[in-house]
């Protein structure tokens, strides 16, 4: 359990003026501001949610010169994509990330149809606790490598979250 996060005693540091608030919650991001997609692991899904919502697909690197420095971790909703999800954000929390970026946001793609086993939610509502987390359900089209532009239902506040502006 030492690789985790321990969000506990995070939210009673920041409660008690001992750390930024931007290891609880993160910046709030405008409406229309550009995002970079990161994967926190091969296979999270960051081309298809660059297809379907916009932005810059950072694939498994930090965004480089020119690309938008607000980042959305994707992660599936597997064990090993959730411990790399808290991973990338320790990274954020002690600092160790590339200067200049912004956390946004968390994205859990879901990794199969159904219900999460409950380990499985309970590691994702202790990610919840310190990150904004959006979920994208199972969507059997993209698995056949069909994307369309429109997000999954469930989804909408993420398409906010992610429309340009204009």
């Amino acid at each position: 359990m030492g690789r985790w996060i321990d969000v506990r005693r995070e939210v009673e540091n920041v409660q008690q003026g001992q750390g930024p608030e931007i290891w609880i919650r993160g910046p709030v991001a405008a409406p229309g501001r550009s995002f970079a997609w990161v994967a926190t692991h091969g296979g999270a899904g960051v081309s298809t949610l660059a297809t379907v919502y916009g932005g810059h697909d950072s694939g498994r690197d930090w965004p480089g010169p020119g690309a938008p420095t607000s980042v959305l971790l994707v992660a599936r909703t597997h064990a090993s994509g959730l411990l790399a999800v808290h991973r990338a954000l320790d990274l954020f929390r002690r600092g160790e990330h590339p200067p200049g970026l912004d956390l946004d946001a968390v994205v859990l793609v879901a990794d199969a149809p159904g219900r999460l086993p409950r380990p499985l939610a309970r590691q994702i509502r202790e990610i919840e606790a310190a990150v904004d987390v959006y979920r994208v359900p199972w969507v059997t089209a993209w698995r056949l490598g069909e994307p369309d532009r429109t997000p999954p239902r469930g989804t909408e506040a993420l398409a906010r979250l992610t429309r340009p502006t204009g």
